[in-house]
């Protein structure tokens, strides 16, 4: 699945935990998407570690016998890297330094780092970074390297104030100049979203690496970046799309994921404009993952978060090429059928019938089904259209009127 030979790559270890709240199925996928996780920061994963408990310990997260063995592995392996699955408090996260004496992330941390990687332009860097501050802020105390001074010295530091204080009042003034930067980013995209007139605004929301930015390339014919690792595109690609004759604009936002980190969602609300703002939804799924549904749920959970789950949706469920229903075994009396033996004709049959129409299967990859997805695309568009400049309703006959003859 993933090529670990790389020399390069920062060797590490995952370690997560079974609770009453996280079964040891629901344990299995987090961390096979951290490892993901630790792939696309650049790390090799070596070893995952799982622990049953009713809670987190609230000093090392594991019990000392399973950190024992952490221990034990990191030593004998020359681990530099132990990842953590969930957010670690900053106790949490002293405690288990000082004894595995490597360096400690949790979730967020990876993911904030996966970020500002992949961060391109100046807005998206800042909000990675104000992120990253916020983050940073109440773990302040007991790191290993000193914050770089922005100011300080004679005459800066109040009196008695200690090194700590004099780091915690950097980063807030950080936090603030950040906060304020971005504030003036977004009164200028606001004037931009405002310049585009009344054109009917499309934005493709998903997962992570769902495929969105591939469709986004097809559908437009442009070239929006698109890798297969989690978060390759952080800022919102905005692109004028045509079909037959019918103009509207197309958005390609970042992708969501599951333990999404609090900051981040919060220092990107103003990228997510574009979803707000919004006419139409096109919510693209990765129909071959085994937990697509879940990744429904969490991507609907942020949707109402920034206020857009009640935007009109189509539901595109995306890499029908790449999707294999588990084989069943009529014979075997043990074995139960669910809804990882289904076809995707069965799936159809399911709540994604509910949807009718407004339930798509394609594969962007290999431009399976578009004709199709366009359609529908042209109607919901044409419907909003109309409605906005009712005398503009002969310019886009119905899909069915027009005259395809001489399309490409």
């Amino acid at each position: 699945m993933l090529e670990k030979k790389d020399i390069n790559l920062e060797r590490a270890v995952l370690i997560g935990i079974i609770t009453k709240d996280q079964n040891e199925e629901q344990s299995k996928e987090y961390l096979d998407e951290l490892e993901f996780l630790t792939y696309t920061a650049g790390g090799e994963v070596l070893k995952r570690f799982t622990q049953k408990m009713e809670m987190p310990n609230p000093k090392t997260f594991i019990g000392t016998g399973k950190m024992a063995d952490v221990q034990q592995f990191i030593e004998d392996n020359d681990v530099g890297t132990a990842i953590f699955d969930d957010e670690l408090s900053a106790a949490q996260e002293r405690n288990i330094s000082k004894i595995l004496n490597c360096k400690v992330l949790d979730r967020t941390n990876l993911i904030l780092d996966i970020f500002a990687q992949r961060a391109q332009t100046s807005y998206a860097r800042t909000q990675v970074e104000l992120a990253q501050c916020e983050y940073l802020l109440p773990r302040l105390r007991g790191m290993w390297t000193h914050l770089e001074r922005q100011k300080g010295g004679i005459g800066m530091r109040g009196p008695g104030e200690t090194e700590i204080e004099t780091d915690r009042r950097i980063v807030r003034e950080r936090i603030a100049l950040l906060k304020a930067k971005i504030k003036t980013i977004d009164k200028q995209m606001s004037v931009q979203r405002g310049n585009r007139g009344a054109m009917v605004r499309v934005a493709l929301v998903g997962y992570t690496n769902v495929g969105k930015s591939t469709l986004m390339n097809v559908v437009s014919k442009s070239e929006v970046f698109a890798e297969n690792k989690l978060f390759a595109t952080l800022d919102t690609t905005v692109r004028k799309v045509v079909i037959h004759n019918l103009p509207f604009l197309l958005s390609d936002t970042v992708g969501f994921i599951r333990k999404l980190p609090t900051q981040l969602v919060d220092s990107f609300k103003s990228t997510l404009d574009e979803v707000r703002e919004a006419d139409l939804l096109l919510h693209v799924v990765d129909i071959s993952h085994p937990n697509f549904e879940d990744h429904i749920a969490s991507v609907e959970k942020i949707l109402g978060e920034i206020q857009g789950a009640d935007k009109p949706t189509i539901m595109v469920f995306n890499k029908i090429d790449a999707y294999e229903a588990e084989p069943f075994d009529e014979t075997d009396l043990q074995e139960v059928r669910n809804s990882s033996h289904y076809s995707i004709e069965e799936w159809k049959r399911t709540w994604m019938n509910k949807l009718g129409e407004n339930a798509l299967f394609i594969s962007a990859l290999n431009k399976e089904n578009l004709e199709d997805f366009r359609k529908r695309v042209y109607d919901e568009v044409r419907e909003i259209h109309v409605t906005r400049f009712p005398y503009n309703h002969f310019l886009y006959p119905d899909y069915e009127d027009l005259d395809l003859s001489e399309e490409e």
